[in-house]
């Protein structure tokens, strides 16, 4: 059952790509997280706020349309780390809305509509329509997702990469690479295929649970954990894994003792080189776990079943099918007899 269902994820990606080949006519309009625009022809000028709509841009063979970075988690992928080095990294973190304006994009690419949205920390969509500037927000973070409850929003459905492959196609189509859109869907269809399939043949336990900690404002105060309903619990939910968080919220805080408590079989912590709290931090989390008295006496702590992950991968973005191909080949290497 799970072997034809990924069959026919990869089938309707590779169909909704194919759909959408041929030469964008433009004007196009778009409806994008609610919001409508038009392109006249395709943007030569992009700045990035969000390291998911960068490194697509960079798939699709963009790099030479990218003229400003920002919000980076993790070091960029290895094949695009020339073409990256080429181009200005506006800000580590939040850019400003001067400094984007400053590079006179003719689209602002955006991960998070809480950078660029309502309440936006570097503008509102409006701003930068009043100054000509279009702006495009991948549906991975407005599909099935409500951002107007604070913080880093609630999923309304479970996450789907459905939203990934819509942004991906999305984006071609405004800069008419859909050949490339096409082809990087179909890769990352296969991949994903691929890692459920491994899981799938590994003897792992039939209740088999996880938990996935991507960070704290402090060491020993309750952990930002991983939702039901996130790019952490599509990976959960694809490799039969239990998510012991029971929340709809994206990245809820609970307490240490809770998630002991429910006692994970296996962790998943967040490796970034993001530094805006001291758990950002990947050798302070395993210190942390390990000297802790409550998280120490853990099982998947006592055992060793920790895993790191790239934190862009526990996003909602591409690498998040990186992340389940990671986890898929953690489990291969694990042992559950205790």
């Amino acid at each position: 059952m799970m072997l034809r269902l990924t069959t026919a994820i990869a089938a309707s990606a590779v169909g909704l790509a194919q759909a959408a080949y041929a030469s964008t006519d433009y004007p196009l309009t778009l409806t994008n997280c609610g919001v409508d625009f038009s392109v006249t022809s395709p943007p030569e000028r992009t700045v990035t706020v969000g390291q998911s709509a960068t490194e697509i841009l960079y798939s699709l063979g963009l790099a030479d349309r990218v003229n400003g970075t920002s919000v980076w988690f993790n070091p960029v992928l290895p094949q695009f780390a020339d073409a990256n080095e080429a181009i200005e990294r506006i800000a580590n973190d939040d850019p400003s809305f001067e400094a984007v304006v400053n590079k006179r994009p003719d689209l602002v690419a955006v991960q998070y509509e809480w950078h660029v949205g309502p309440t936006g920390s570097v503008a509102t969509r409006e701003q930068f329509h009043e100054l000509g500037i279009n702006t495009y927000i991948m549906p991975a973070d407005c599909d099935t997702k409500d951002n107007s409850t604070g913080g880093d929003g609630t999923r309304t459905a479970a996450f789907s990469t459905d939203s990934i492959y819509k942004g991906i196609t999305e984006l071609a189509t405004i800069y008419d690479v859909q050949d490339a859109g096409e082809a990087l869907i179909t890769d990352l269809a296969a991949r994903e295929q691929r890692a459920i399939v491994l899981a799938s043949s590994l003897d792992l336990p039939e209740d088999l649970s996880a938990a996935f900690w991507f960070s704290s404002t402090d060491l020993g105060v309750s952990p930002f954990v991983a939702g039901q309903l996130g790019a952490p619990g599509y990976m959960m939910e694809k490799l039969g894994i239990r998510n012991v968080i029971e929340s709809d919220e994206e990245w809820p805080t609970v307490g240490w003792e809770s998630i002991a408590r429910a006692d994970p079989d296996v962790l998943v912590i967040a490796s970034m080189d993001r530094r805006r709290f001291p758990a950002d931090d990947i050798e302070a989390k395993r210190e942390f776990l390990h000297s802790d008295p409550v998280t120490r006496e853990m099982n998947a702590v006592k055992n060793n079943r920790i895993v790191e992950m790239d934190a862009h991968a526990m996003s909602a973005t591409m690498r998040t099918i990186y992340g389940l191909e990671s986890l898929a080949e953690a489990l291969s290497n694990m042992s559950f007899n205790e």
